[in-house]
């Protein structure tokens, strides 16, 4: 479906996304695209930016990048202003960036600790700062943060991914509350999911990690960004402040459950 045919769940819509060179935020913005709106793409991988957003103009949608380091504030009003240049105006904010961290409490180093909360948290804090005066201007919109199910779970390792996430959450709810009834923040809940963020992982532990779920498998970017259009679209207007949690059952009893198949002639 293109952009220009019509349509669409957020048909008309302009929409920033931060981390939209590649992976999940790439595909965030192919599907938004394919229901109607217009895309900007920031990121600091200026060459997969590129080239991702000419992919899409290529296809046949509205879609354009910018360099965008989500830590600085800079960096920030400049995208705005070029979304406003470029589209007219500003509906939804994807707030996608974000970096991993494998350090516990002993070794994490500060820098790392600087580093992850000045991306995965602040980036957020900024993203949201600078996009509410666009989104009022065209009369309210949505914005989106990305946190994590390890918001809600601990490991002994992960320490600044796990607290940048969970301060997400409570960032989403204030900010919902400080910028309604104009503004809509919600925040998605991703747990495992087939992106790049999981390159580095043993990937047999993840399947046995994957088999435990209720579900039994990893999560699909494009499931996530479903959620993501949801939430970017009028259906989702009387939402603010909530989180949508995208886990395949992970959350929703002892992490170590493995479903078994039923037994013969077990009664119901």
């Amino acid at each position: 479906m293109s952009a220009r045919g019509g349509g669409g769940r957020v048909e008309g819509k302009v929409v920033l996304i931060s981390g939209g060179a590649r992976g999940q935020g790439a595909t965030h913005a192919r599907l938004l695209a394919e229901h109607g709106a217009s895309v900007m793409l920031g990121d600091v991988l200026d060459g997969e930016g590129e080239e991702t957003s000419a992919r899409l103009v290529k296809d046949g949608f509205d879609a354009a990048y910018i360099h965008l380091d989500v830590t600085c504030g800079p960096d920030w009003r400049a995208a705005i202003e070029a979304v406003e240049a470029r589209f007219g105006g500003l509906d939804v904010l994807i707030n996608n960036a974000g970096i991993g961290s494998f350090g516990g409490v002993e070794d994490t180093t500060e820098e790392e600790w600087d580093h992850v909360v000045a991306v995965n948290q602040t980036g957020v804090f900024l993203g949201m700062k600078y996009a509410a005066p666009a989104l009022r201007r065209r009369g309210g919109g949505s914005i989106i943060n990305t946190s994590s199910t390890m918001a809600l779970t601990a490991t002994p390792r992960s320490l600044a991914y796990h607290a940048t996430k969970a301060a997400i959450r409570h960032m989403t709810r204030s900010a919902a509350m400080a910028l309604a009834p104009t503004i809509r923040v919600n925040c998605i809940v991703p747990g495992l999911v087939a992106t790049d963020f999981l390159a580095g992982i043993d990937q047999a532990a993840l399947e046995n990690r994957a088999q435990s779920l209720p579900l039994q498998r990893i999560g699909r970017p494009e499931e996530i960004s479903q959620a993501v259009l949801f939430l970017a679209s009028d259906e989702s207007s009387y939402i603010t402040g909530s989180d949508i949690v995208l886990d395949g059952g992970a959350l929703a009893g002892f992490a170590g459950y493995k479903l078994s198949p039923p037994t013969a002639g077990a009664e119901d």
